[in-house]
Order: structure tokens, then C-alpha cells, then sequence
């Protein structure tokens, strides 16, 4: 259908335009490059796209350092009211005056439709307002955008959204390509927040006041109060005209309007009282434009240029001024760059068209840009700083850094309250000056200044409403037959009590407003209904919340949102259990065998490690080996009582005692308070120790029906599913148990702690056993993401500070305890993993201590040894063995007076010895000398 259209209008387009001329000359470098503007003139935007691109054009015609003797033409082409087939009619006649360039056109709308004329002609479309994230697609290569795409702008407002907390928005758009669009791009960057689109209005892009009143009451009939508004610069003014007048204005709404809003005030500003009080509060977003010298000088231009082009006076200066200032200046260093490059202007006919036409038909006018490719490269590697900053592409074909203003409407004017650029998200500060440090998302880095919203307040808006359409809030509740003190109706009304309806009407009164809602009863009133289904019915729509006795548990959380848990609940196991006897060996209860033991065998190494530590010294340690053994046994053990009558005189031997005496204290108090508790207080058995012992088991194990027991059970725990017995009430549950599995009853019974709290009240003869093998909660069950759940959650939070959650307990659920409560469950004896510390303690000063006897020892005996040798007679090849054991077994006295009384003897021997050896030597003095006087003479 489309090619139908091009060669109708191509051929209209020939007959319009037998006469014009027949293209550039295929020079080099050409005098004349022909550029066409594609914009509706006779809108004030319009009006100041003009102004900006004849001035750009002028400028670079006046300035030689671009495009050199080449200037450029315009050919303005008026886009009539944006319609798709005049629109294309339009875009034809541009085409046909050999314009290698076309700038708009100023609708997305009008976009999307010629860019597939620019595809087949290969004529680059420069547009600075057409600002739909689909035409970034593959689909338009020849589409170039020269502002902020709209997927930007989107961002910014989803950052404000999530910013203030808010979880839902109403959109109000126009419903065409660039409304659609636009908002397609919010809802994905809402989900990435996991915020959402609630509720959809579009309008048509010419609507009326009529059209708009009806939409807006849809609106206000809404749960959100957040409104993000979409539109063009045309009717947006009326959509916020018609809001005011509903009401919408008021306390409570927010509104969140894109671009359009601030080129409406900056261009027609000032804006008289009556139209700033349309748009009091209201958060708008102005493309941001960096100052600069260039940007100053602009500006102030702008009142020269715009005077006298204008009836009712100056236009004001909005950014599609800027851009379209700057466009131009894009598409003119691109061709310079693509002229120096050799490149040559040349138009060339369509062979697919020549074969479309007929006869009749001249399509001569409408030819192909032959080096459209060229351009638009060298468009997209323009690297230059213009009137809105540094202008430069990503690869992906979006302008670099796009950022935002962030305005708000107060009083006569507007206030800036802060930036968003898609570098550092919201701040205060220009963008730019973040550019040189890293990029910090952080929530504590996300900050905005205050916003005066509508109704004049600067508290910000919780941002959603009950509809005020009627409806109450349907609410289910679980119509138990079981446990009625946590929920159950009363009989002949529609009415709930309980604990579970206590706590979730004192919490809906600490709400700041009210919650319309209705109780509406779920079961068939015979058997406990399932929860979990329950809970699915809210995805499901038939309920749009759950109270009563709901297990938080995660599968349930990946359907619902739960509140705040108003109180703990986990899975516990309770048992049959029996009275336990005090026997005759209950004094050996306290510690374990392995206790035992461990502690005899230590009562004897303590007693070897002193004996040995104290046998060459103490006398109370010697003697014939059947005392020593006796001494031994009685030292030891007497230190169990602090009676041991010897005394320790070795310094490391008292060491290892008072060590050891600090062991047998801890020992001792231990031992004597676990059989107190054991002979004083009533001790109850039961063969199941807790859930391990009913997994290795095969009796079967009752459940409550409908609980989610069953289910974790034999998923999580791995319990077969022919072993779970369903039972209704607490006293079907005690009849059970007491029955036990050989009388086709249950071994044991799981539920949540807060039924079994409950049903031990006043059933004596069960009780928990083991641990609670799952951490839960109850929470009340709303939508995914629904805020009145968020608002419980901090009411529910206050209850439990002021005390009003406890009370609510005890009013419902405080009983008398039967008194087997305090029974304790067998005993819990004392082992070795309790006192391992202690003993490894004495260990090592035991180690320690015979460690440094024995370097003592052999010290002496190394000094004593030749003595030792000596004495026994054993020469230096024979074993030392004995010796050394005999050293030891001598009292240390004893050893060191033998070693000095035979180093005396040895003395006096040496002393005998050389007396006699001077007297021998003196008579052979006295003959030697006689017979020399002999023989002189």
C-alpha cells in the first residue's frame, strides 16, 4: 500500500514540479547546497524553528571557516497539521528541489511516515522534536535525531517515582505514535523499579474539552494519585485546564508532565494568573542546555531576531530554538567534513520506481541522494560544541550525556528543583560537574529539593487513594471450624471475631485514612480451608485481600505481598508422653557414660602426674608400691572433695593441683544441680526426640487440615505422603495421639506453635518434643504491590511498640498452662562436649608440668651420673636405663648427699696421695747426693 502511495504522489509531485531545476551540477564542491525544513510554520513552535534555522543558515553563510564559497538554501516546506498523507505530499515536494537534507519533521507521528520516503530516497531527516524511542530502531536508518530521545525522559520520571516512593501512576497521552510510544518506554523503566502503569487514559491527539472532561473522571475514580501527563504543546495546556476545574488540583495529586509543559511557559511567558493556576504543584521536565558563553549570547539574540516577526509580540525562547539553532550547524559541519572528503552531490533515478510507473505518469522530479549513506556518517561523527554544549553520538545513534531539568510550577514562576541525567540520576547539582566523578546510583546520593505539589503543600503525597467509585475492599477470611479464637464468624452475621480480626482492625485504625471494606467468609464452614488457595484467589481477582491465620511461607509470597508478621509461627512436633520414675541408679544420670569416663580416667592421670611430681621430694609420696598405689587412688579421689591430707611441696606438683581443684569445683556444681533438677523436678519420656526421629520412622503423622504442613512436609522434609494423616480438630488431634499408631492413631501431631500453644493449654498428657524446625510468621495478604499493605505493615509495627499487640494476645489467647507444662522432657545430661575446654586445660598443665620435671631430671642425673656409675659399678658401655630409673626412685635429697659426701673422699684421697709422694721424693734427694759427695772425694 505504501508504494501505491509513492507513485501517486511522486507523480503528483512531477506535474507540480515539471519546471524546477534539474539538480546540482556534479561538481566537487558546489556553490549551492539546497536544504529543506519540513515544520508546521503556523504554531508558535513553528514559528521560532524559522527564526532559529534562518539565523543558523545566515551564520554559516557569514562565516568562511565552514563549508568555504558553499552556502546553503532553504527550502521551508509547511507541514499541514501533521497529517500522514498531506504529510507525505509535503515531504515530496522537499524531495523534488534536490534537498540532500530535510530538518523536522516537528511530530513523531509525521516521522514515522516519511521516514520510509527517506529510505527509499536516501535524504537524511535531521529532527530535533520528534523525540519517539521507536524511530532509534534499525527500521529508520535514515531518521537522525538531534535532541534527547524519549527513552531518556521516561527515566528521569521513573527515577521520580521511585525517588518519592511511589508504587502506581495513572498516564494520560495522546494516542498516537508518539504518545503510545512514549509511554511504552515509561512502563518498561517502571518495571525495572517494580513500579507500574495502574491505569491507562488515552485521548485522541485533537480532543475536546468534552472528550477531556469524561477522560479525567476516569481518572479521579482511580486508586492512583499520580499522574503522568504525555502530550503535545497544543491540548497538554487543556488537559491541566479541565483538572483544575474536576478538582484535581487539590491535596493528594501529583502530576508529572513531560517537555511540552516547559516549552508552553517559556514560550508563551508570562503566562497570565489564570493559566498559572491551572498548573500550580505540577513537576515538568525541561531538556537541559549547560551555560556557556555561546548559550548567553544566544539568548540574548533572541529578542533582536524574534522582534517584528511577531504580531502579539517577542516569542519566547524555548529548547526547540536551541536544538534547531544547533541542527543546523550539525548538518553544515557534516557536509564540510563530507566534502573535503571528495565527495560529490549527486541525484540519480530509482529504477524500482521507473518500473512502478505507467505511462502516464513523470516521476522525473523525485530522484535518490546517491551519497545519502556518506552524509549521514558524517552527520553522526560530528564531534563540535554548540548553544546546547557538547554535541556528540553514542554508537547506538542517541545524543551523549542527555539530561533534564527538573521543574516545579509555584506561584507566577517555576522553580528548578533539581537535575537527571542518565549518567548520575537525580541530584541538585548541574550534571556536568558529575561527569569527572564516578557514577554514584546509590539511594543516598538520589536527592531532590522541596516541591510545593498541588494544594499547596510541601509534604509529599502518599500517592494513591481507595477509589472513590463505591466499591468496598473485599476482603476473604478463612471460615474455620478449628482453633476459633483466631478467626471464626459469627453465627447469623457476616461479621468476624478473633485474634487475627482484632489486630487487623486496631491496625486499620491507626491509618490516616479510612479503608472502605467488607469481610466475605471462604470455606464451606465443614473443614478448614486451604490458605494457600485462599491466598491465590487474590491473583486471581475474586479477593482484594486475606486476614485471618495465613502463613507467611514462600510460596505464597510470590503470589501475594504480605504485611509486617503480627506474630511468630513455626512448625513444632508434639508427642504422647509418660511420667518417669526416680531408680536407684538415678545419681549416675547427670553425666553422660563417655562424662564418666572421661573423668575417672583424668581423677587417675591427675593423681599419677603429682605422685610422679612429688616423689623425690615428699615423703607422703614414698614408700613400699602398695602404699604408693593407695596414695595414689586416695589423693585423687580425695580432691573430688577437697579432703586429700598430703601435701604438695614441688612447686609444679601445687601447679597441677590448683588447676585440677578448679576442674573438680566446675564438676562438682555441675553434678549437683543437674540431680537437683533431676530428683526435683517431674521428668516426662517419649520414644520421638523431635522431626529427625519421625523421618526415620514409619508410623504415620497427623497434620491440621488445610495447613501448609502437608506440604512442606513432604517436600522439604521428604515424608512420604501415605504417612500424613489430616485431622480437623483438637479433638480429634488428643484422641490421636492417644490412640498412638497401633491403634490407628498418629505417633505424633505438626502444626504451627501458636495452635499447638493452644491445644497444650489444656491437654497435660502431650507435649512439644525437639526443636521448631521452621521460622514463620502471620501476615495479612494483599496484591503485589499493593500500598495499603505497606501502610499495615507500619501500623501493625505501632501496635506491637504501644502494647496493644500483646494485649490483644492475651485477651484471646492467655489460658491457664496444665502443669505438666514445667515438666521437663527427660533431661538434658551433662557430656563431654560441655567440659571438653577444661579438660584440655589440665591436660596440657599436667603435659607442661612433667615436661619441665623431666629437663630437670635429666639435668641432675647428668650431673650426678658419674657418681651414680661409680656407685653401682657399671662401666660407661653398659645400660644406663637401670641407673637412671634408680636415680628417679631416690629421694633427691638422699642423692645429692651421697654425690657431696663422695666428692669429700675424693678430696681427701687427692690430699693423702700427695703427701706420700713428697716423701718418697725427698729420700731419693738425700741418697743421690751422699753418692756424689762419695765419688768427689
Amino acid at each position: 500500500m505504501i508504494r501505491v502511495w509513492l507513485v501517486l504522489l511522486m507523480a503528483l509531485s512531477n506535474l507540480l514540479f515539471s519546471s524546477a531545476a534539474v539538480g546540482l551540477e556534479n561538481s566537487t564542491v558546489p556553490e549551492f547546497i539546497n536544504i529543506g525544513v519540513l515544520y508546521s510554520f503556523n504554531t508558535s513552535v513553528g514559528r521560532i524553528v524559522k527564526i532559529a534555522v534562518e539565523t543558523a543558515v545566515d551564520d554559516i553563510n557569514s562565516d568562511s571557516t565552514i563549508l568555504g564559497k558553499t552556502k546553503l538554501t532553504l527550502s521551508f516546506q509547511e507541514d499541514s497539521k501533521y497529517r500522514g498523507f498531506l504529510s507525505i505530499a509535503e515531504a515530496l515536494q522537499l524531495m523534488a528541489t534536490h534537498t540532500v537534507a530535510i530538518i523536522g519533521p516537528q511530530t513523531s507521528t509525521t516521522a514515522h511516515v516519511i521516514s520510509h520516503i527517506a529510505n527509499e530516497l536516501h535524504v537524511p531527516l535531521l529532527s530535533f522534536s520528534a523525540t519517539d524511542p521507536t524511530l532509534s530502531s534499525l527500521q529508520f536508518p535514515f531518521f537522525i535525531r538531534t535532541a534527547f530521545n524519549d527513552i531518556f525522559q521516561m527515566t528521569a520520571i521513573a527515577d521520580m517515582v521511585s525517588h518519592y516512593g511511589w508504587r502506581e501512576v495513572i498516564v494520560v497521552y495522546g494516542d498516537d505514535d508518539h504518545g503510545r510510544n512514549g509511554i511504552g518506554a515509561l512502563a518498561d523503566k517502571l518495571a525495572e523499579r517494580r513500579c507500574k502503569i495502574s491505569f491507562k487514559a488515552p485521548m485522541t491527539p485533537d480532543a475536546k474539552r468534552e472528550e477531556i472532561t469524561d477522560i479525567l473522571v476516569q481518572v479521579a475514580l482511580a486508586e492512583s494519585r499520580v499522574i503522568v501527563l504525555h502530550t503535545s504543546t497544543s491540548w497538554g495546556p487543556k488537559v491541566l485546564s479541565v483538572a483544575k476545574s474536576l478538582g484535581m488540583m487539590q491535596n493528594g495529586y501529583v502530576w508529572i508532565a513531560t517537555t511540552f509543559l516547559t516549552s508552553y511557559i517559556d514560550i508563551d511567558s508570562p503566562l497570565s494568573s489564570d493559566e498559572m493556576d491551572n498548573i500550580q504543584g505540577v513537576i515538568t521536565l525541561r531538556m537541559y542546555i549547560p551555560d556557556s558563553k555561546l548559550k548567553r549570547s544566544f539568548v540574548s539574540r533572541w529578542t533582536n531576531l524574534t522582534r517584528g516577526k511577531e504580531g502579539n509580540g517577542s516569542l519566547g525562547l524555548s529548547t526547540y530554538g536551541i536544538f534547531a539553532y544547533d541542527t543546523v550547524y550539525v548538518l553544515a559541519r557534516a557536509l564540510d567534513t563530507f566534502l573535503k572528503q571528495g565527495n560529490q552531490i549527486t541525484f540519480s533515478h530509482d529504477p524500482k520506481i521507473s518500473e512502478l510507473r505507467g505511462d502516464s505518469l513523470h516521476l522525473d522530479a523525485v530522484k535518490i541522494f546517491n551519497e545519502g549513506n556518506l552524509l549521514c556518517k558524517s552527520i553522526y561523527a560530528v564531534n563540535m560544541t554548540g548553544v546546547t554544549g557538547p554535541f556528540r553520538y553514542t554508537p547506538d545513534g542517541n545524543l551523549a550525556n542527555p539530561a533534564y531539568e527538573i521543574i516545579n510550577v509555584i506561584g507566577s514562576g517555576t522553580r528548578r528543583i533539581g537535575y537527571w541525567s542518565n549518567y548520575s540520576g537525580l541530584s541538585v547539582v548541574p550534571p556536568e560537574t558529575l561527569y569527572s566523578k564516578p557514577p554514584n546510583r546509590s539511594y543516598e546520593n538520589q536527592k531532590l529539593l522541596t516541591v510545593f505539589w498541588p494544594g499547596e503543600t510541601t509534604q509529599t503525597p502518599r500517592g494513591w487513594v481507595f477509589p472513590s467509585n463505591g466499591k468496598l475492599l473485599r476482603i476473604g477470611v478463612p471460615k474455620r471450624v478449628s482453633y476459633r479464637e483466631f478467626v471464626s464468624q459469627v453465627q447469623s452475621t457476616d461479621m468476624f471475631k478473633g485474634f487475627c480480626i482484632d489486630v487487623f482492625l486496631s491496625a486499620v485504625n491507626l491509618l490516616p485514612y479510612a479503608v472502605p471494606y467488607k469481610f466475605v467468609p471462604y470455606g464451606d464452614g465443614q473443614s478448614n480451608p486451604s490458605n494457600t488457595e485462599l491466598v491465590r484467589l487474590i491473583t486471581a481477582g475474586v479477593f482484594d485481600a486475606a486476614v485471618g491465620d495465613i502463613t507467611i511461607t514462600t510460596e505464597r509470597t510470590k503470589m501475594v505481598d504480605f504485611t509486617q508478621p503480627y506474630t511468630e509461627s513455626g512448625l513444632v512436633v508434639v508427642a504422647s508422653v509418660k511420667k518417669t520414675d526416680s531408680n536407684a541408679w538415678a545419681f549416675l544420670t547427670p553425666f553422660t557414660p563417655m562424662m564418666w569416663t572421661v573423668t575417672a580416667i583424668f581423677f587417675l592421670l591427675v593423681g599419677a602426674v603429682v605422685w610422679i611430681l612429688e616423689h623425690r621430694l615428699n615423703d607422703d609420696f614414698r614408700g613400699p608400691p602398695k602404699k604408693q598405689v593407695a596414695t595414689i587412688l586416695w589423693f585423687t579421689f580425695s580432691t573430688m572433695f577437697f579432703a586429700h591430707r598430703e601435701n604438695t611441696v614441688s612447686t609444679l606438683g601445687r601447679f597441677v593441683l590448683l588447676i585440677w581443684l578448679f576442674v573438680v569445683l566446675i564438676i562438682n556444681s555441675s553434678y549437683t544441680a543437674s540431680l537437683t533438677s533431676i530428683l526435683t523436678v517431674q521428668q516426662l519420656s517419649s520414644p520421638i526426640k523431635g522431626i529427625e526421629s519421625l523421618v526415620n520412622m514409619k508410623e504415620p503423622i497427623g497434620y491440621l487440615q488445610g495447613s501448609f504442613a502437608r506440604s512442606y512436609l513432604i517436600d522439604e522434609i521428604g515424608i512420604h505422603e501415605s504417612r500424613l494423616v489430616p485431622l480437623k480438630t483438637p479433638e480429634e488431634t488428643a484422641k490421636a495421639l492417644e490412640k498412638g499408631p497401633q491403634k490407628g492413631g498418629v505417633a505424633a501431631y505438626i502444626n504451627e506453635r501458636a495452635y499447638i500453644e493452644l491445644f497444650l493449654s489444656s491437654r497435660c498428657d502431650f507435649t512439644i518434643v525437639g526443636q521448631e524446625f521452621t521460622k514463620n510468621g502471620w501476615g495479612f495478604a494483599f496484591p503485589p504491590d499493593s500500598p495499603l499493605a505497606v501502610d499495615l505493615s507500619t501500623a501493625i509495627l505501632e501496635l506491637a511498640e504501644n502494647g496493644d499487640l500483646q494485649r490483644i494476645h492475651d485477651k484471646w489467647l492467655l489460658s491457664s498452662a496444665c502443669r505438666s507444662q514445667g515438666a521437663k522432657l527427660e533431661v538434658d545430661r551433662l557430656n563431654l562436649k560441655s567440659f571438653w575446654g577444661l579438660y584440655l586445660v589440665c591436660g596440657l598443665a599436667c603435659f607442661l608440668a612433667l615436661l619441665i620435671y623431666l629437663i630437670q631430671t635429666l639435668r641432675q642425673y647428668k650431673k650426678h651420673s658419674p657418681d651414680e656409675l661409680e656407685s653401682t659399678g657399671q662401666g660407661p658401655g653398659s645400660s644406663r636405663l637401670r641407673t637412671f630409673l634408680s636415680f628417679v626412685d631416690e629421694k633427691e635429697e638422699i642423692v645429692k648427699n651421697r654425690s657431696k659426701r663422695r666428692q669429700m673422699e675424693r678430696i681427701s684421697y687427692r690430699s693423702t696421695s700427695e703427701v706420700g709422694s713428697t716423701i718418697v721424693s725427698n729420700k731419693d734427694f738425700s741418697q743421690s747426693s751422699l753418692n756424689r759427695i762419695v765419688s768427689e772425694v
